[in-house]
């Protein structure tokens, strides 16, 4: 039997550099390019994807992701893998949808129509208030408040685990909204206030696909591990499995439609890359990144020692396991940056990186400080590192 090809951890570093955009040499002129080879980018934080590409731009900015989102519509929001929201390329949007999203909604759909029927809402009126929805949204962009307005439905609430320790009361806009949004049949627009804000206003999206065969589903999760490992590989079969949230059986099923080639990792863990994909990457020249909360190269999978070292996880970790902002040399994970309100950014290099690094870092800092502007930003999820700098 033929010896598995090897990856140490310099080459998952090299490759990280250069194929997440990040080494100086690899930056992208256009959002598109960065979003297309990260695959998917968080976008439960709004400030996530803003920052998250500008820190891959040649020329780093907010505009060229605005344009993207809402002029030219080739970025888009989708409720996708652990039934997260990401910003995914357009053109890759049907693929996430039939590979993961399309479970997610059915599953969801079910259980919003259970609980509204326990509340003596059926689904026949479920039906009428999304029909009513979509009306009001034929020719405009509205808030959820306006739409509420316009559907006083939306306004009416429901008792939500009764019984339990999480009981509670849940608008019935809150669920009907978000799971016409999982649909696609609804879309986010923009936002109200600045690229900070996560309140967006909504409009009229095609009607919802019809539930993918079992066959459909499995061509799409080959070529969304296809698109993963090429960008993120080599990877566990745990951190796809992680990624995606789908079961280890479908996972398997991918990796051998793409005919991945599986390798051996630094200390003999397997890991899978495409063929064709074996060549080493040329190391990058020395780089450095502040790279905001839940960005996809923290994120990317869930073995991270090989980038992550594991006594700095306990700052820049929170308690749910959110990646808070990082700070990177040469594709290690090294401290944590914040930004104050008065709007200066800080960091803190939590072991000795160099002068080299140091000063690389605080250059990156002044960009990143350009690039917010009169704009403040505090993580969805914020960490120990986080709030200590920001106190």
């Amino acid at each position: 039997m033929p010896a598995r090809p090897q990856f140490d951890d310099d080459q998952r570093r090299a490759r990280l550099a250069r194929r997440h955009r990040l080494a100086r040499e690899a930056k992208a002129r256009r959002v598109e390019q960065v979003v297309d080879d990260l695959v998917a980018v968080h976008a439960t934080d709004a400030a996530t994807l803003f920052l998250a590409v500008s820190a891959r731009l040649a020329a780093p900015g907010i505009a060229d992701t605005e344009r993207a989102l809402y002029r030219d519509g080739t970025v888009l929001r989708q409720h996708g893998m652990r039934s997260t929201l990401f910003a995914v390329p357009a053109a890759l949007a049907p693929t996430v949808y039939t590979s993961t999203t399309a479970k997610l909604v059915a599953r969801e759909r079910a259980r919003l129509l259970k609980d509204f029927a326990a509340s003596g809402r059926d689904a026949a009126w479920t039906a009428g208030v999304e029909a009513a929805v979509r009306s009001a949204l034929a020719d405009s962009e509205l808030t959820g408040s306006q739409l509420s307005n316009l559907v006083p439905q939306l306004r009416e609430k429901i008792d939500y685990g009764a019984g339990t320790s999480y009981h509670t009361e849940q608008p019935i806009g809150m669920r009907l909204l978000r799971l016409l949004g999982m649909e696609g049949s609804i879309v986010r627009r923009h936002p109200v206030g600045s690229w900070t804000s996560s309140q967006h206003r909504w409009t009229l999206g095609p009607p919802a696909p019809s539930a993918p065969s079992a066959a459909e589903r499995a061509d799409a999760q080959r070529e969304l591990a296809r698109r993963r490992l090429a960008t993120y590989g080599p990877a566990t079969e745990d951190d796809l499995v992680w990624w995606t949230g789908w079961g280890v059986r479908e996972v398997r099923a991918a990796l051998a439609g793409c005919a991945a080639v599986e390798a051996e990792l630094a200390g003999g863990a397997a890991g899978f890359v495409l063929p064709g994909d074996l060549d080493p990457v040329a190391e990058p020249a020395p780089w450095a990144a502040l790279l905001p909360a839940l960005d996809p190269s923290a994120m990317s999978v869930k073995h991270r020692d090989w980038y992550l070292p594991p006594t700095h996880r306990p700052q820049l970790i929170d308690r749910s396991g959110n990646l808070g902002p990082t700070v990177w040399w040469n594709g290690r994970v090294v401290g944590g940056w914040a930004q104050r309100p008065d709007g200066e950014v800080v960091f803190d290099l939590l072991e000795d990186a160099g002068r080299e690094a140091l000063a690389t870092v605080e250059a990156q800092a002044g960009v990143l400080r350009t690039v917010l502007g009169d704009a403040r930003v505090t993580p969805r999820f914020r960490t120990p590192l986080e709030r200590r700098l920001t106190s």
